[in-house]
């Protein structure tokens, strides 16, 4: 299997499902930047991401906050959830202002939204999940999502095919 992986989502539930099987694969240190337009899903897919890490309570967009930190659940492989959401900054300065890559700790896992902003202050160590929009001739709750991992994800495709076959066989 190689990069680009694509799969389709029917609903908010099965992105969610979708997100939870990856957030499994996830081990501390690995960044993961969501891309698509407003309204595409990518706080729907942070939600299933943050609920398979064992994040109790709401996560919702840190739009205005820009950053939430989430203690993962017991058991789980990483001990933090880092949530960014980078719309509102003006310049990759101020991206790059946030730290992130430093909060990226030995035991954290970073989700950010709009990650395409944010990439560069990453450099090649991300995977990208693109979320398409909806479909606008038809099925609205459709989605599809297409990943492609780079740096230490570039190694990691087989593994990541392998965990989210189920979600393929579940999407219309």
């Amino acid at each position: 299997m190689s990069w680009p992986l694509e799969r389709a989502t029917d609903s908010p539930a099965a992105t969610k499902e979708l997100a939870g099987r990856l957030a499994r694969l996830c081990r501390p240190g690995d960044v993961v930047l969501l891309v698509g337009e407003l309204g595409a899903g990518k706080t729907v897919f942070a939600q299933g991401f943050a609920a398979a890490l064992g994040v109790e309570g709401p996560v919702t967009s840190p739009t205005f906050a820009l950053l939430r930190h989430y203690r993962c659940g017991a058991g789980c492989a990483v001990g933090s959830l880092i949530h960014a959401d980078v719309y509102r900054t003006g310049s990759l300065a101020e991206v790059t202002e946030l730290a992130l890559a430093e909060l990226v700790e030995e035991d954290a896992v970073a989700l950010v939204e709009w990650g395409d902003l944010a990439a560069p202050a990453f450099g090649d160590g991300a995977l990208v999940v693109t979320i398409g929009a909806p479909d606008p001739a038809g099925a609205v709750e459709r989605r599809v999502v297409t990943m492609e991992g780079r740096g230490h994800w570039a190694l990691r495709a087989d593994e990541v095919a392998s965990a989210l076959e189920p979600a393929q066989r579940g999407a219309s």
